[in-house]
């Protein structure tokens, strides 16, 4: 099979060798300060057989955090912790965007400075549970943000967005998706001021313009992305007039040249595939409007990724769930071989399972070879072991090493 997902293509001053995205997944699995680990480096460069990759979100700071174990970008050691990644994803020839983050009202005291309340626009509580350090808890009414600190958050856009260069990212997207900060300003559910951040849709859009103004003053309009997601109510979004708010905001865009919009399919909210609503708006839509790349992500298959690419209405395809279980996606796109889904159960938290321990077509194949001089007894399972243990995770990743020690590792312990 060599479809046109596997066509290069440019993205703001890069030349991508696919159409592949890996989209923002949050994983949370951080170190002690919300610091990148040494998995993280593994994770994102067996996924390098993406053209583009895009973090999942990172925290601009401890405010705007809204999960346990989300790697931020704010202090030295997370950059330092961040530089590990986009070192090996460079050594594998893929470009590699940081998701800032900032997620307002859908965050808890547990996970704020001094236990604050979260920020949003306005003192709107969401419904339903977040999941916190100490299990499921309801979200909290979150205190109204005063003026001069719309203009701080602003700021810590810019600083995170410095520091993802210093990290060594190939460019940022902004994290305008999912019910959380710049989406709750954009959405009257969401925002009730009644000063010039509230009310028209040009003042609910102002936030917005002030972060990308920021981040494209420090990267360059070209290094930029914006992920949307205009039909999601995920995250008690609503807005009577989506249709005219998305379409100012898509319109507005266009004035940036940005690297590319990243918008969601409506029929995903959060990391869920749900039926779309009647009143959905179609990527179809703002193609129509946007003059740019555009990122399609959600819930795609091969067949209507190639119709979105081979129609125009989409650029480029991210593909969560399927990168998630198959590192080496664009490769079994390519020989036909089958892709399946992710266990959901580790989707979230822990060790290597179910985030690094997923083959490749190249793992498979060796780890077979492997299990066969094993058995047959030409080699020694003790000192195969000690070999592979005495090794670099980093170093075993592309022929098979890192997978077998991990499955041997575990054999080993049973």
């Amino acid at each position: 099979m060599g479809g046109c997902l596997l066509d290069p293509v440019m993205v703001g001053p890069y030349l991508l060798k696919n159409r592949f995205v890996l989209p923002p997944l949050t994983r949370s699995r951080a170190g002690a300060g919300d610091v990148p680990t040494e998995m993280h480096a593994v994770y994102y460069a067996q996924r390098a057989h993406a053209g583009l990759q895009i973090t999942e979100g990172s925290p601009i700071s401890q405010q705007g955090t809204g999960f346990p174990g989300t790697p931020g970008i704010y202090t030295s050691e997370q950059i330092e912790g961040w530089k590990r990644v986009t070192d090996e994803v460079h050594r594998r020839n893929s470009k590699i965007f940081l998701q800032l983050w900032h997620v307002g009202r859908q965050s808890h005291t547990s996970l704020q400075k001094d236990n604050a309340l979260p920020v949003a626009p306005s003192a709107i509580a969401v419904n339903g549970q977040i999941f916190t350090a100490d299990g499921l808890q309801d979200f909290q009414t979150p205190r109204a943000l005063e003026r001069e600190e719309i203009s701080d958050i602003v700021k810590d856009f810019g600083a995170a967005a410095r520091n993802a260069q210093a990290a060594g990212f190939d460019g940022v997207e902004i994290h305008g998706a999912n019910g959380y900060l710049i989406d709750q300003f954009l959405c009257e559910g969401s925002n009730t001021r009644t000063d010039e951040y509230g009310g028209s849709i040009e003042n609910r859009l102002r936030f917005l313009r002030e972060v990308v103004d920021e981040v494209v003053s420090v990267w360059g309009g070209e290094r930029v992305g914006i992920r949307l997601t205009p039909s999601s109510t995920y995250g008690d979004m609503f807005s009577s007039d989506k249709f005219d708010v998305y379409t100012a905001v898509v319109s507005e865009l266009n004035k940036y040249n940005l690297a590319y919009l990243h918008l969601v399919e409506p029929n995903i909210s959060g990391s869920e595939t749900v039926e779309a609503a009647e009143d959905a708006i179609p990527t179809s839509h703002f193609r129509s409007i946007y003059t740019g790349k555009i990122i399609a992500a959600g819930g795609l298959s091969f067949e209507v990724a190639e119709q979105k690419v081979q129609t125009g209405e989409a650029d480029l395809v991210g593909f969560g769930k399927a990168f998630m279980a198959h590192p080496d996606l664009p490769l079994r796109y390519s020989n036909g071989a089958p892709v399946g889904e992710p266990e959901r159960e580790t989707y979230y938290g822990g060790d290597e399972t179910g985030y690094t321990d997923y083959p490749s077509c190249v793992d498979e194949d060796y780890f077979a070879r492997l299990q066969a001089a094993l058995e047959s007894g030409a080699l020694n399972r003790q000192d195969v072991l000690a070999s592979l243990n005495a090794g670099n995770p980093l170093e075993q990743i592309d022929g098979g090493l890192y997978y077998s020690r991990l499955k041997l590792n575990r054999e080993a312990s049973k």
